[in-house]
């Protein structure tokens, strides 16, 4: 296992701890916490989309371009099962 990150849902109580080496969204489904949705869980149906409202990331898996463009990802828009946490992490979903 990596380093562990902890990660916020913006304006819920959710928190949960995220490991280097494992999806945001896995984590989230893991802990069984969160209100994101999932799909494909491989980045092409755009169920887990969120901005990152702060904290580091590494993108691991290619995004679809029809759920996150470049100027979504210049915002900070990702999908939760493409990224693992660098740091902690402030999502907000909706």
């Amino acid at each position: 296992m990596g380093k562990k990150h902890t990660v916020t849902v913006q304006g819920t109580d959710i928190v949960f701890s995220g490991d280097e080496e494992e999806s945001v969204l896995h984590a989230m489904i893991r802990h069984r916490r969160g209100p994101v949705g999932h799909g494909c869980c491989g980045g092409g149906c755009g169920v887990c989309r969120a901005k990152i409202v702060s904290g580091d990331f590494l993108a691991f898996k290619t995004m679809s371009a029809a759920h996150v463009t470049e100027a979504d990802k210049k915002e900070g828009i990702a999908l939760l099962c493409c990224i693992q946490p660098r740091s902690d992490l402030v999502v907000a979903t909706g």
